[in-house]
């Protein structure tokens, strides 16, 4: 299993990315979670810590199954053993530390369980597109520089995207 982590700031085409990439190779996608959570919640409130917690639980979980059919030989049910990750558990951290000013030490301990092989970094390039689970357009550049930091510290190898606009 060969695990694809793409991340970057809101608007920068990560979940197009990640779709066309796991069609094109015949892979998974792993949609961004955190977008079906805030979509599907009731209450059109601020979030809270809890909420993100929650988030960052089910992210964790969805890595150690994948880890576990992969350890168990369970077929991949695509020709390809390459997964695309629509956001994953950096930029949930950096959500916990720019939002909270404090990260839970099982996501700190997931991101070293369970690294990525490579990670696409989106570049800001492109319009920001308002929609109403996104909040920061105008830090994006900010974000950026924090997640490719986030990766290096990992030490894992990352290519940055940029758009032809």
């Amino acid at each position: 299993m060969y695990k694809v982590g793409i991340i970057g700031p809101e608007s920068t085409g990560k979940s197009t990315l990640a779709a066309f990439l796991a069609n094109r190779y015949d892979g998974i996608c792993v949609p961004e979670y955190a977008r079906e959570y805030m979509e599907s919640r009731v209450c059109t409130c601020e979030y809270t810590y809890q909420d993100v917690e929650n988030i960052a639980r089910h992210q964790v979980q969805q890595l150690q199954n994948l880890s576990l059919s992969s350890a168990e030989g369970i077929p991949n049910p695509c020709r390809s053993d390459i997964i695309f990750f629509d956001t994953e558990l950096i930029i949930t951290k950096v959500w916990f530390l720019h939002k909270y000013g404090r990260c839970p030490e099982f996501l700190e301990q997931a991101l070293r369980d369970y690294p990525m092989d490579v990670y696409l970094l989106c570049y800001p390039d492109m319009p920001w597109q308002p929609d109403p689970v996104r909040e920061n357009p105008d830090i994006r550049e900010y974000l950026f520089d924090w997640y490719e930091r986030e990766i290096q510290a990992l030490n894992i190898p990352y290519y940055i995207i940029r758009h032809n606009l």
